[in-house]
């Protein structure tokens, strides 16, 4: 490496801005009245180092490339150029590609979760007539057993053409224990029986357990222990109260929906929740904020659009919850208080232009029937000038008469 170290004269020609002659001052040149010319310096009072650019690049370097780096340390003779040359090549490192702005995939809507194994199977239900049977057995065996404790009323034993036993031996603990066997069996068969009708399920519940759900119909036999809910599972529908929502254009509307659902899983509707009727009105409201809604006065099939949009999404919501949902129509929309002025105001302004543009193609479409037909039958023989006159003249009489006659 080669190192110049030059100092700035105190005074400078004014004449050379660009360059300024300096004498050389190396000790082992000759002095000579040769001068060289360097460039000006902006600093005068720096030094100027010449470093070589591959050494600037270099990924690895050895002990020699090291000492060539340095050679007032290793005490040496400057690196032989050929050296250099047969260094390693620089190492660059590439250039990351440009990210592009990639839009961003949807993410899919979150959707609640229940327990999977919550879900609806039949329950184990007797026929009725095996409730009705252990009931009555159970009735006879109490009577059987006030018949041998000798405790039947005088009243009952002539209707039931029995003699009174004479001897008995009273209650004692094993008429006590008969009666108890006779009255279980009476009120586990008659306290069993239910009432199945169509379009109502039972769900069964044990100490918070669940144990089935009973879709029969008639009379059937179920364990009394158990609890009962009754649940409707046919086809319902309510309509909801005004709820706000907006248009496409974020103009503020209230909507009244009728939803058509029913209950599916009677498991998770009656316990992945606590009321499932409500849980869908919650699920109506959050959806409408989420959907343009069409306006009034829009088309059937912007109207049907949102109809279809607004179903999807209700349903989504309502399915882990065992309710199904078949439609949710917008059957009241209507604009907000806060702008239904303002959009009175700009629906009458669209119809009145609306109007205009009637009237005014049905009057240039007469003033051109009447021209034409005075020319073409030779009535009147125009110039331009004339044909501009008359026309003008036409014109102010039609629209003045449209303008009369309009309610």
């Amino acid at each position: 490496m080669t190192t110049t170290t030059s100092h700035t004269p105190e005074h400078t020609p004014e004449h050379s801005p660009g360059h300024i002659p300096e004498p050389l001052t190396d000790p082992g040149e000759p002095r000579s009245g040769a001068t060289v010319t360097r460039p000006a310096r902006l600093i005068h009072t720096g030094s100027t180092t010449e470093i070589p650019i591959h050494l600037l690049f270099r990924a690895d370097r050895s002990d020699g490339a090291d000492r060539a780096d340095h050679p007032d340390q290793a005490g040496s003779e400057p690196p032989d150029p050929d050296a250099l040359d047969s260094a390693p090549p620089v190492r660059l490192r590439p250039a990351l590609p440009a990210r592009a702005n990639k839009p961003q995939p949807p993410r899919p809507p979150t959707t609640p979760r229940v327990d999977p194994d919550l879900v609806e199977r039949p329950a184990r239900v007797l026929p009725g007539a095996a409730g009705v049977l252990a009931g009555l057995c159970g009735t006879a065996g109490c009577a059987a057993t006030s018949w041998w404790a000798g405790v039947t009323p005088p009243l009952a034993a002539e209707a039931l053409g029995l003699t009174a036993r004479t001897g008995a031996a009273g209650l004692g603990p094993a008429q006590w224990a008969a009666y108890a066997a006779a009255g279980a069996l009476a009120l586990f068969g008659f306290g069993g029986l239910a009432r199945g009708g169509t379009g109502r399920a039972w769900v069964l519940d044990l100490f918070g357990r669940y144990r089935g759900t009973v879709r029969r119909t008639g009379l059937m036999w179920v364990n009394p222990l158990l609890l009962r809910r009754r649940v409707d599972v046919r086809l319902r529908h309510w309509r909801g109260e005004p709820m706000p929502a907006a248009d496409r254009g974020g103009v503020a509307l209230q909507v009244a929906v009728l939803v058509v659902w029913r209950v599916r899983d009677t498991a998770r509707a009656t316990l992945a929740v606590e009321d499932h009727e409500t849980y869908l009105r919650r699920c109506v409201e959050a959806a409408l904020p989420r959907v343009p809604v069409a306006a009034p006065g829009a088309g059937r099939g912007a109207v049907e659009a949102a109809q279809d949009a607004l179903t999807r999404l209700v349903a989504a919501d309502a399915e882990p919850v065992g309710v199904e949902v078949f439609a949710v129509r917008p059957v009241r929309v209507e604009y907000a208080p806060e702008v239904a002025a303002a959009m009175h105001r700009r629906r009458i302004a669209a119809l009145d232009a609306q109007h205009r543009a009637t009237v005014l193609s049905s009057v240039v479409d007469s003033v051109e029937d009447t021209v034409t037909r005075l020319t073409m039958r030779g009535l009147v023989e125009l110039d331009d000038h004339e044909r501009k006159v008359l026309v003008k003249d036409l014109t102010v009489a039609f629209c003045a008469g449209r303008s009369e006659t309009a309610p």
